[in-house]
């Protein structure tokens, strides 16, 4: 018998995802072992679903560790390496970026004095290196007392409370696996007689219409969970499209994270529509997002940007189900399944994504030390 194992950590919320925190100087040195701690941290892999001898939350977005160092990017204060845990599974997911865990990675750095700010300041400015993806995102937040600041008044929808608004700019957010905006080449491709458009912006993301798979757009999660073959499809359709993305040599390796697939439609003008908020003159287009195999409860926020900068690209089906007159000039209002999300973007005279900016909150939760069950021999 061994007795448990312990490592300075924190655990925050960061917009509508909650991830485990380790400064990268308190992980082992040799990465071959973080991964057991990973899984035991969050408590996976759990047949039950529940990662309940952990700290994960049974989905997702609440499976997650985020590991902050200081950066050796010459325009970045700190890395940020971003985790996807499994939950029923063994998986343990370096390839893709979170954008709603990096509206944390900020305040992280400056509580935990990875950045120093003066106690004076009333703001900090923090540049993300995102190791997974090789990209920079500009965290903007208040402080108070050298440290990050809390509370506050702005409200993202799909998290109850307020608090105080983190602004996010995705610096050159194109090409942060592949190296191109449209890694096939084509605007559209056809994955088992449906059509999709595969696009690299945050996040490698594959777009397909909720009509050609014979579903509403304004979908909830469990209405998606319960389909009897949606999510199969729509697996079937992502792993091919990363296959042509060139993430993997064949469907079967294409990671559970990345792509993404997201489902778009036109919103409409029906009785559930009005209570969602979700119509025309809401928003100006619906997603309905899957997240490694499950719904998203909200939408991922480098899908989002990915479905922004798609709704720019002429003949992409992002750009056929979108509103032609936005209902804020400032971005695209993007109807999700637990509210809407407006991103704003920036365009170069030759119409490439230059720029994201989304608008999140994030609260430190605990911080401490957390243990783990060391099962080596």
């Amino acid at each position: 018998m061994k007795k448990q194992r312990s490592l300075p950590a924190a655990y925050y919320r960061g917009g509508t995802s909650r991830a485990v925190f380790f400064r990268q100087e308190d992980l082992p040195r040799d990465r071959k072992s973080w991964d057991p701690i990973f899984l035991d941290v969050i408590g996976s892999p759990d047949p039950y679903g529940r990662q309940l001898d952990g700290l994960g939350g049974g989905i997702s977005s609440l499976s997650k560790i985020c590991i902050v160092g200081k950066s050796q990017h010459p325009e970045a204060d700190v890395d940020y390496t971003f985790v996807s845990l499994g939950v029923k599974t063994p998986d343990v997911d370096y390839s893709s970026n979170c954008g709603n865990m990096i509206s944390a990675v900020g305040p992280f750095a400056v509580d935990s004095k990875l950045v120093q700010v003066s106690s004076n300041a009333t703001d900090a400015s923090i540049r993300i290196h995102n190791t997974n993806t090789g990209k920079v995102i500009r965290a903007t937040f208040p402080v108070v007392d050298g440290e990050a600041a809390s509370s506050g008044t702005f409200a993202i929808d799909g998290v109850a409370s307020t608090a105080v608004r983190i602004k996010l700019d995705f610096l050159n957010p194109a090409g942060s696996r592949t190296g191109k905006l449209l890694p096939t080449g084509n605007v559209v491709d056809t994955f088992d007689g449906v059509a999709a458009t595969c696009i690299d912006v945050a996040n490698p993301c594959t777009f397909v219409r909720a009509s050609d798979l014979g579903v509403e757009g304004n979908l909830t999660p469990d209405e998606i969970e319960v389909h009897p073959d949606l999510l199969a499809r729509l697996d079937s359709i992502r792993r091919q499209a990363g296959v042509k993305m060139g993430l993997a040599s064949t469907p079967e390796t294409i990671p559970g994270s990345v792509p993404k697939i997201c489902l778009v439609s036109t919103p409409p003008e029906n009785e559930r529509a009005v209570q969602q908020k979700q119509t025309a003159s809401d928003v100006d287009v619906l997603a309905r997002s899957i997240s490694v195999g499950q719904p998203h409860k909200a939408v991922p926020i480098t899908v989002a940007l990915a479905l922004a900068s798609a709704a720019r690209v002429q003949g992409s089906i992002v750009a056929d189900v979108a509103s032609k007159q936005p209902v804020d000039q400032a971005g695209i209002t993007i109807g999700h399944t637990s509210g809407n999300l407006l991103v704003g973007a920036d365009f170069d005279p030759n119409g490439a994504l230059s720029a994201a900016t989304v608008f999140r909150t994030a609260r430190r939760l605990f911080e401490g030390r957390i243990f783990w069950k060391d099962e080596s021999m």
